[in-house]
């Protein structure tokens, strides 16, 4: 199942729904897609409304719009790490992007005027459900600020401001993904294929991840785990390559959709 969060033509409120190919149906008696995550599957499936829109007609929301958490991991992926010139760690890096760092999948993203140095990061995003289990998966771009990432030894501004955590477009429940491990993620900037990798490169997978925030933190249904990104980063290049008012980004997983948005 596929869960959303949607403005539906002529409605004030946001909507929670599950989408099916082209369409996307409501929930009925004001179903969240936290409950549903909370729930399990069973209890969103049986709260299917029979009401029901195009996904061209609808605008699509972050899928948790309020998420608890949002932790996310630095150098997990191997050709990441190679690009930057780095070591694998020995443990998980993790760090958290506040929660207004939280956007719809359509952007926009919103460069701070204190940035110059703005950089995209497509990542596969695990999306914590009943239990402090995996509920599901979708995609995010880790919007960050190199200069302040570079000067300042805790990112909290660098990954976590306004608008730096653009995800959706919804989230597929991990009954649809056994294999999160193997999935091609790709990101393009102005339609130039920029990231092209595959999960499999991730220095800690999915389960590991879970497993070692774990550790020390209660994991709530809607947490997000933001899981690193692969190489192709805009400072990576040569010459670097960042992010300017107007580009346009696109990051799509296998099986997951695609999240598109622009820098405003």
């Amino acid at each position: 199942m596929k869960l959303a969060t949607f403005l539906a033509p002529g409605r004030e409120e946001p909507l929670a729904g599950s989408v099916l190919g082209d369409r996307i149906g409501a929930f009925a008696d004001g179903l969240r897609v936290l409950d549903a995550l909370a729930g399990g599957a069973d209890v969103a499936a049986s709260a299917v409304a029979p009401e029901s829109w195009a996904l061209s007609e609808v605008n699509l929301l972050a899928p948790v719009p309020e998420p608890g958490t949002v932790y996310a991991i630095g150098m997990n992926y191997a050709s990441h790490i190679a690009e930057m010139g780095g070591e694998p760690p020995e443990a998980p890096v993790v760090f958290v992007k506040v929660r207004g760092s939280v956007a719809p999948p359509g952007g926009p993203v919103r460069c701070p005027s204190v940035v110059r140095r703005l950089d995209y990061e497509g990542e596969l995003v695990i999306v914590i459900g009943a239990g402090g289990r995996i509920g599901g998966y979708c995609i995010a771009d880790d919007i960050t600020a190199r200069d302040l990432q570079r000067r300042e030894p805790q990112w909290t501004r660098a990954k976590g401001a306004d608008t730096f955590c653009p995800y959706g477009p919804w989230i597929t429940t991990a009954d649809e993904i056994p294999d999160p491990g193997n999935l091609r993620l790709r990101t393009w900037v102005n339609r130039e294929l920029r990231q092209d990798s595959r999960t499999s490169d991730l220095v800690f997978g999915c389960r590991e991840l879970v497993d070692f925030i774990g550790q020390t933190c209660t994991l709530e249904p809607g947490d997000l785990i933001l899981t690193g990104t692969p190489s192709g980063v805009g400072m990576a290049l040569d010459p670097p390559r960042f992010l300017k008012s107007g580009d346009e980004i696109r990051i799509e997983i296998e099986r997951l959709g695609v999240i598109e948005h622009q820098v405003g």
